[in-house]
């Protein structure tokens, strides 16, 4: 389609053509896009299209000016709006970020990026780049560009530095306008082995000790984003062999591997956590996978599944080991069952590691209290270095592993607190997330207040 014909459609559909090429087709609109046109442009031709949102007044006042000097006008702010999302994305990927928010305000468009698990924010930019920047996304992420009412999601890849990177966006209606958050997607190389997942010996044994069982659940708890999916999928690594039927259930599939048969739910058309699990449990599986228990029906599956010679690995969303037994039991597991099947939970978080290059012990150790730390802590300050982000690089786990005994067994089916299992669990020798933590810091690894901003203060007699 040449320029003309290009032109005419804009204008019946009450956009302008500003500028195109053999590439790019420059557009400005009123506000937003219309599906019409849209559908329309994408029908027409092949080339990217980049849509400019202007007011109004901005679009009368071009009205009557020549075509020829149009281009010259917009393409500027068109490429400003693709310069700064350029330069974000560089951002984000030299500073390791996992998430980049713009978030409207009042008067302007605020920027941050998610790096280490902390938001640091970007330099602020006007609300009409900021309205450019999300058309601009939305139309990358396939969203309905017209609709600012409704949360919408969806995925997209671009080239940053020759490379392929993948993004998930998804948008949220606020006060003043859409907020976009892109999660970064692209694969950061990890090993995948539990050796390296930073576990104590003691707690590395329990953990392999329970992969090579024939049956039994293994439960991995925790927040959002606090490592879960890895040391999942480093545990199926583990037995991924080709005598061993592998299947997961997942939301969404986060880490292909080859060896696994993996299935990412889609409840729209009824692929739901429950009938898929259901379904692969006629699929002859000797080791499940399911991404994360969230109602009583698939926990209630899931250790059906555990009694009847599969091995279930999953996740659940509580603060300690202890507690996920109390939350199996409000999703309405009754407990001779969580007595007979569960084999193992894991709970763990992730802080941000301590750079070795900058880090400075200061004078004044840190006391605690003697039922929560019997010694003093060091005290670390690191003020940044070109090695580092703010005095930290990367993150680390910390981990609190609870091998179930048959003396916990008979605890469990008996209705014993949370606290007086932690409290028999901790005198056969299991470490307390907050424990793990305090031998991280004496170590060097991470901060106090790192530790204290992930964990909270721990509750003590």
């Amino acid at each position: 389609m040449n320029t003309t014909q290009l032109t005419a459609l804009c204008q019946r559909y009450q956009g302008i053509l500003l500028d195109a090429d053999n590439e790019v087709v420059h557009i400005a609109v009123v506000d937003a896009p219309s599906h019409e046109l849209l559908d329309a442009l994408h029908f027409a031709t092949t080339r990217r299209i980049d849509i400019v949102c202007w007011t109004r007044q901005q679009m009368e006042g071009h009205t009557h000016v020549p075509q020829k000097m149009l281009p010259a006008v917009v393409t500027k702010s068109s490429a400003s709006a693709a310069d700064l999302l350029n330069q974000t994305f560089q951002s984000a990927l030299a500073q390791r970020a996992s998430d980049i928010h713009f978030e409207p305000a009042e008067n302007h468009y605020r920027i941050r990026l998610r790096v280490d698990g902390v938001l640091h924010a970007l330099p602020e930019v006007t609300t009409e780049m900021g309205i450019a920047v999300t058309a601009r996304l939305k139309v990358l992420g396939s969203l309905d560009i017209a609709e600012h009412r409704l949360a919408q999601d969806g995925q997209f890849i671009v080239e940053i530095s020759g490379e392929p990177i993948s993004f998930r966006i998804a948008t949220l209606p606020c006060r003043f306008g859409e907020k976009v958050v892109l999660r970064l997607l692209h694969q950061v190389d990890q090993t995948l082995e539990i050796t390296a997942l930073g576990m104590q010996d003691a707690q590395l044994a329990a953990f392999s000790q329970a992969l090579q069982q024939p049956q039994g659940l293994i439960l991995v708890t925790g927040p959002t984003g606090s490592g879960k999916t890895v040391t999942l999928y480093s545990a199926l690594q583990t037995r991924n062999t080709p005598e061993v039927n592998l299947c997961s259930v997942e939301d969404p599939v986060e880490i292909p591997i080859a060896g696994l048969n993996q299935t990412q739910i889609h409840p729209r058309a009824g692929l739901t956590f429950q009938g898929v699990l259901r379904a692969l449990l006629r699929q002859d599986p000797d080791i499940i996978m399911v991404g994360e228990i969230r109602d009583g029906e698939t926990a209630e599956i899931a250790l059906k599944a555990a009694q009847t010679g599969h091995l279930v690995l999953s996740t659940l969303h509580t603060n300690s080991t202890t507690e996920t037994l109390i939350r199996l039991q409000q999703m309405g597991v009754a407990r001779w069952m969580i007595a007979s099947a569960l084999t193992l939970v894991i709970a763990q978080r992730l802080v941000r590691k301590l750079c070795p290059h900058c880090r400075q012990r200061l004078e004044t150790p840190i006391a605690l209290p003697k039922a929560a730390w019997p010694t003093p802590l060091p005290h670390w300050h690191a003020p940044g270095c070109q090695h580092c982000y703010h005095g930290f690089y990367g993150r680390m786990a910390l981990f609190e592993v609870l091998p179930v005994t048959p003396a916990l067994r008979q605890s469990i089916a008996n209705g014993t607190s949370a606290e007086e299992v932690e409290s028999d669990a901790k005198q056969l020798g299991m470490s307390t997330l907050f424990e793990t933590g305090c031998r991280a810091v004496e170590q060097g690894l991470t901060t106090f207040e790192e530790l204290i901003r992930v964990l909270g203060i721990p509750h003590v007699s």
